[in-house]
């Protein structure tokens, strides 16, 4: 049998754990399902640039940023947005035993510390990488000295590559394409791709060449 011990304070991918421990520190909730896009109708009418789109039918691509959100396409998001949340919420219910009210307290959004989250029974104990191991070794009888394996997460800012299209492609359309291609030389978007937050403390990190 495999057994997972998470030491990390991400709900959604800790709930399939057995254990889940965090540092005081942490960060642990934001129990909740959103759905951001840039809308540049705007700006695109004061710099005198219109995106001409033909289409099968009014929701296809929709919503998009380079036109004004219809109702109809808000409705067919928002559905999409509940029905998500609805199911996001029943994992949360069942993987860590929630009744009924400390749910709706728990999946409002906010976020919570490693501390407040044991109270509201989002994880199961405080501590780090060596507190999950001597849970294994003593609830599971897994080897101490057992590898662990460290799975990267990828880069946050790379999960929205629409992002990347949106403003290089913005650039370009308005004839800087030059700072489009300098962007791309000097890795700018790595550059935001390096900031992250650990917990309640922001550590620096460094390139890895250093």
């Amino acid at each position: 049998m495999k057994y997972q011990v998470a030491s990390f304070c991400l709900p959604a991918e800790a709930m399939a754990s057995d254990q889940i421990v965090a540092q005081q520190s942490a960060i642990v909730g934001s129990i909740g399902v959103i759905f951001q896009y840039p809308n540049v109708t705007e700006l695109l009418k004061t710099i005198g640039v219109q995106v001409e789109t033909i289409k099968s039918s009014p929701l296809k691509a929709a919503p998009s940023g380079y036109e004004p959100t219809s109702p109809e396409a808000r409705a067919a998001v928002e559905s999409i947005v509940r029905d998500s949340f609805d199911w996001f919420k029943g994992l949360v219910r069942d993987r860590r035993h929630l009744d009924e009210a400390l749910l709706q307290k728990v999946s409002d959004g906010r976020v919570f510390t490693g501390r407040q989250a044991v109270e509201l029974k989002l994880i199961d104990g405080l501590g780090d990488e060596q507190t999950a191991l001597d849970w294994l070794a003593k609830e599971k009888n897994i080897d101490a000295k057992t590898p662990v394996r460290d799975y990267p997460l990828a880069p946050r800012f790379s999960d929205l590559p629409f992002l990347h299209v949106a403003v290089l492609g913005l650039f370009d359309a308005v004839g800087l394409s030059g700072l489009s291609e300098r962007l791309r030389e000097f890795g700018a978007i790595q550059v935001v791709e390096r900031l992250n937050l650990d917990g309640l403390l922001a550590l620096w990190h460094p390139p890895s060449s250093n």
